[in-house]
């Protein structure tokens, strides 16, 4: 007889996803919104203004950016502890969390090596460092996204973060030199800050706690 466990599998609701995507990026336009959450853009846009109509979210027209209130924030947090009550005993999430965290700082001593050379701001001048680096994020991305894979099987609303992050590396190798250290554009240490910020969220791990950045 086996001694495995069946754990439920839940799926998340697109307006619980809006709402959360919006909580970990803090302010975005709606197209990020929709991406992170995963549905179409009228979808996240009428979910948004539900949330404003309630007044758990709030639109800044000057910059076109949506961001949660102080009630948006308790509210959302009292939704989060809903959404993952059905993996909160599945051992699976914290084990491959501890391998995120291992990549995890494996990223970010590559994001040094990317803008730094010799403790000097690297000015990508030498075409043949920066494609060691640009060939050891393929490399990392090729862990990174079946472990995001193996994350989506306990908590699938984390599935698109496989795809995106194989997207921004994508456009990393073919040239966008942005796309990997970027700032706000949709970059690999975006997509990978957000997830972390996910991961985090979801498991209810204090971030100062853990030491992780």
């Amino acid at each position: 007889m086996s001694d495995s466990v069946d754990f439920d599998v839940h799926v998340s609701e697109p307006s619980f996803r809006t709402f959360h995507a919006l909580r970990i990026k803090g302010f975005a336009k709606v197209e990020v919104v929709a991406e992170i959450a995963d549905v179409e853009l009228d979808e996240a846009h009428a979910h948004l203004l539900d949330l404003q109509q309630r007044e758990l979210a709030m639109f800044r027209e000057a910059r076109s950016l949506w961001q949660l209130t102080p009630a948006g924030k308790e509210a959302h947090a009292r939704i989060l502890a809903e959404d993952v009550v059905a993996v909160s005993a599945d051992p699976r999430l914290p084990a491959i969390y501890a391998q995120f965290l291992g990549l995890n700082e494996e990223l970010k001593e590559l994001c040094g090596k990317w803008q730094l050379r010799d403790g000097q701001l690297n000015d990508h001048a030498d075409v043949a460092y920066d494609q060691v680096v640009v060939r050891e994020l393929a490399l990392l991305n090729e862990r990174a996204v079946p472990l995001v894979r193996g994350l989506a099987e306990v908590l699938p609303r984390l599935r698109p973060y496989g795809e995106r992050l194989a997207h921004s590396c994508q456009r990393f190798l073919d040239g966008e030199t942005n796309m990997f250290t970027g700032v706000m554009c949709g970059s690999y240490h975006d997509v990978w800050m957000e997830l972390h910020e996910d991961l985090i969220l979801s498991q209810g791990i204090d971030r100062a706690d853990e030491g992780s950045f």
